[in-house]
């Protein structure tokens, strides 16, 4: 059991006044913004747990079947064995080397997997004492808002879609009502400069060359 070294009160403090807490380290922060913008790799781990679980339940099929002398499902562990141990005998060079290059770029997309930062489709923002982790959808909205109001069109008429590293603005100009693009980039960028994501997005915007009848 490890000890807690003793808390005391500031000086000139009342008596049983609340005492103040040490804050919270930045390493700390950091290490909690890693854990929430990056991938746990849930889905492939999901999938590679159910393949070797189903390997090792047929294994053992095959086997229970030939410990009580029933014929084999497929084929009985000596025979699979001796096929294996006997290769490339017996089989087709081209198809043997076809399904050595599969499993390999399957092995090699599971080592990237695991090598490469994922990223779930969240985004740090700056904070002294407190992390802060927004989804991308937060991010688009907050860009699509900044953009309509550069844009005077109403909500349907603009969309944004933010990806790891671009933000593309589309809007649809009201009919007759033209849009200055140029505008609106400099709204969205300011928006991204006053949230200062990480990772930060580049911006493009894109306007329709046709527009929507006015309400």
């Amino acid at each position: 059991m490890s000890a807690e070294a003793p808390v005391t009160q500031p000086e000139g403090a009342p008596e049983g006044a609340p005492t103040p807490r040490a804050p919270e380290p930045e390493h700390g922060l950091a290490s909690a913004v890693r854990r929430e913008t990056s991938s746990g790799r849930v889905f492939a781990a999901a999938v590679v747990a159910v393949l070797v679980t189903l390997l090792c339940l047929y294994a053992l099929l095959e086997s229970t079947l030939q410990a009580i002398g029933q014929p084999a499902w497929i084929t009985d562990p000596e025979t699979a064995a001796r096929f294996i141990s006997g290769l490339p005998n017996g089989i087709n060079r081209g198809l043997l080397g076809l399904l050595g290059v599969v499993v390999a770029l399957v092995g090699l997309m599971f080592v990237l997997l695991a090598l490469r930062p994922g990223r779930p489709g969240r985004r740090a923002l700056p904070g002294k004492r407190i992390a802060v982790v927004v989804d991308d959808e937060v991010l688009a909205s907050a860009l699509a808002r900044r953009a309509r109001a550069a844009a005077t069109v109403r909500p349907e008429q603009v969309t944004v879609f933010v990806s790891q590293s671009e933000a593309l603005v589309n809007v649809r100009p009201t009919s007759g009502v033209p849009v200055s693009a140029e505008a609106v980039l400099a709204a969205a960028e300011d928006e991204l400069r006053r949230l200062r994501p990480e990772p930060y997005p580049v911006v493009r915007v894109r306007v329709a060359g046709t527009g929507v009848v006015g309400a």
